[in-house]
């Protein structure tokens, strides 16, 4: 075996494994303890399930690129309920007024522009000031977040459209709307990280940022590249979420940052860059979701639900921590 190649095979593959564990865990608990008469694993359930893990899988798969560079964002719970405000607040406007279900798309442009506006300008002060990420972002998370509060107070901004909702909540090969984003969203960063010089550089800067450097990378337009990457991709997710939705509350999206996180170091992407997966990164999202409906399926509460998760989380990067001691001793042999 070639050195690191257990500890590839354990990070790649165990996200899987843990899929399947849940899935029979769920099934065999749900048949004594589920307040439901529908079985876990039944079709519909799994659709469902599918569906609502979009609005997190679809910000995760932007933070896997910006984790395997060797930064992370905080802001995008904030950026995502900004987006949102805007999706459903620019349809009023009354320099719309006349366009009708017209303005559906000149809405969409309109969140998407502000989501990676803000993604663009969390990456140039990353880029220009040097500043850690992490301080960064978490400066623009209370930033962003009390933008929301200023733009509407603390009521909720609201408009149904009935045309979005029925794209919304339309179905194609059985897939709802919001599936379909997912998925694409997932193969298009798969491209992008596995099949482009963009995606190789990515890894290279989070392995080696000095190396990189002297590679000839440019480094700082890149990681600008990936922070507005992950805004447009969190203001997507708001658009596919509330056209359905059609109400937003300011505290909309808080905790979705850790959520991502979460699903993105489940799937075995490092917290110090240089490695990673976007397809572990689906699996991560989906062993979440799995954990939150299998434990409501048996009637735990939400705190219960948060413990759990939590304790997994810490298990799974005290496993990283090991295998990477591990992989770095097999390089010595």
């Amino acid at each position: 075996m070639q050195p690191g190649t257990l500890s590839t095979f354990l990070k790649r593959g165990a996200i899987w494994g843990f899929i399947v564990l849940e899935l029979i865990f769920f099934s065999i608990a749900g048949e004594f303890m589920s307040l439901s008469d529908n079985a876990f694993m039944d079709l519909d359930n799994m659709l469902l399930l599918l569906k609502q893990s979009a609005p997190i899988g679809i910000i995760a798969m932007g933070m896997t690129i910006v984790m395997i560079n060797g930064n992370i964002d905080l802001s995008v719970g904030a950026i995502y309920a900004i987006s949102a405000i805007i999706l459903l607040d620019s349809m009023t406007w009354p320099i719309f007024g006349a366009l009708g279900d017209g303005a559906i798309p000149i809405a969409w442009l309109l969140a998407l522009a502000v989501g990676t506006a803000l993604g663009a300008l969390n990456g140039l002060i990353v880029w220009k000031t040097g500043v850690d990420a992490f301080i960064v972002t978490l400066g623009a998370m209370l930033g962003y977040r009390g933008l929301v509060f200023m733009y509407n107070g603390e009521q909720p901004t609201s408009h149904l459209n009935w045309t979005l909702v029925d794209f919304a909540e339309a179905q194609f090969l059985g897939l709802h709307t919001a599936t379909w984003f997912l998925l694409l969203v997932t193969a298009a960063i798969w491209f992008l990280m596995n099949k482009t010089v963009h995606g190789r550089n990515a890894y290279a800067i989070g392995d080696n940022r000095e190396a990189a450097v002297n590679a000839g990378i440019r480094v700082g337009p890149h990681m600008m590249i990936n922070f507005m990457i992950i805004g447009f991709l969190a203001a997507l997710s708001a658009v596919v979420f509330y056209s359905e939705s059609g109400s937003v509350n300011p505290n909309d999206g808080e905790l979705y940052e850790l959520w991502v996180i979460t699903a993105v170091v489940l799937g075995g992407t490092k917290l110090t860059g240089g490695a990673g997966s976007i397809i572990s990164t689906f699996g991560g999202v989906l062993a979440i979701q799995l954990l939150r409906k299998g434990l409501s399926h048996i009637g735990a509460d939400t705190e219960t639900v948060n413990l759990v998760i939590g304790l997994i989380l810490i298990a799974v990067l005290f496993l990283d921590r090991q295998l990477n001691i591990k992989g770095k001793e097999e390089l010595k042999v």
